[in-house]
């Protein structure tokens, strides 16, 4: 491995440690989960914003192409809203467990969209996974809601990821990035404004949560999507895919390092979780050695 690709390898887990970080700091700021959200949507398209300027990247597009952009970003709204709030009525832990089933809706809403048959390893892996579920439900039963909310949110982030997919070979990354922060941005807005969300204790920010804030929208989000980008250029999408299905195991790790009273979990919570994370990183590989057979 030369020093070049070597590098790119370490800036692709510095970026997944980042992902992990922001469930940290969801428990760190105390602003609510949809406030939260308004505000690292806004600092993300603002930094990106500021990154195509720098870069001399072209981000205009046409109205048409857009239109699907902005409701990729109301999906990406509501992915963080019930991610945040997940942690918010129980803990980073519980949350980045039963998140890593995003992989299950995954293999299930992506046939659905192309048009294809449903792969028997899908079904498997699925199943595997929810055993996984089923026994953090069974041991951390006290954490329901926050468990039911991650789901959802694994269900919106594995709906996110399809619609992506299906139109991310069309335009820059960042500059879907972008417009998907800015759609998602308008329907937090249009929330808030028509339920009284903008008061004056809104705008109120404390200095710990504006910097929680700043760090979440600038580096975990602005700068991790761009790095991202860069570091596909040289490691092929399947590796990217496998480092990030570590964010999960870096985030819980840190939770137990910021929180370790509160992140103290059962053995069967463990147990389910590493069922989940060994469904997750065997799929690709027995995806890929199947796909070879055929051949």
């Amino acid at each position: 491995m030369d020093a070049s690709t070597f590098s790119k390898h370490v800036s692709l887990h510095f970026v997944v440690v980042l992902l992990g970080f922001t469930a940290i700091l969801g428990a760190l700021i105390t602003l609510s989960a949809v406030d939260l959200v308004w505000y690292r949507m806004l600092m993300a398209f603002v930094g990106l914003w500021i990154f195509f300027l720098i870069r001399g990247i072209p981000f205009r597009l046409t109205i048409q192409k857009i239109i699907p952009l902005l409701g990729i970003g109301v999906v990406v709204a509501l992915h963080w809203i019930t991610f945040f709030h997940a942690i918010k009525v129980s803990n980073v832990s519980v949350t980045l467990g039963v998140f890593a089933s995003t992989t299950l809706f995954t293999s299930f809403l992506e046939p659905l969209t192309q048009k294809r048959r449903i792969f028997w390893l899908e079904v498997l892996i699925g199943l595997v996974i929810l055993c996984g579920i089923y026994l953090i439900f069974q041991y951390e039963f006290q954490f329901m809601e926050g468990i039911l909310y991650s789901l959802l949110s694994a269900l919106l982030n594995g709906l996110f990821v399809v619609l992506n997919r299906n139109i991310s070979l069309r335009h820059h990354p960042s500059v879907i990035s972008f417009y998907e922060m800015i759609g998602g941005f308008i329907c937090v807005s249009l929330f808030l404004l028509f339920s009284g969300g903008f008061t004056p204790e809104f705008f109120s920010v404390s200095n710990a949560d504006l910097f929680y804030l700043l760090i979440l929208g600038f580096v975990c989000t602005a700068y991790a999507f761009t790095a991202i980008v860069d570091v596909m250029k040289v490691l092929s999408a399947y590796t990217v895919v496998l480092a990030v299905n570590l964010e999960p195991v870096y985030g819980i790790i840190m939770a137990r390092f910021f929180f370790p009273e509160a992140e103290r979990m059962s053995g069967g919570f463990y147990l389910g979780t590493l069922i989940i994370l060994i469904s997750v990183f065997s799929y690709p590989f027995l995806k890929r050695k199947f796909r070879k057979k055929r051949i």
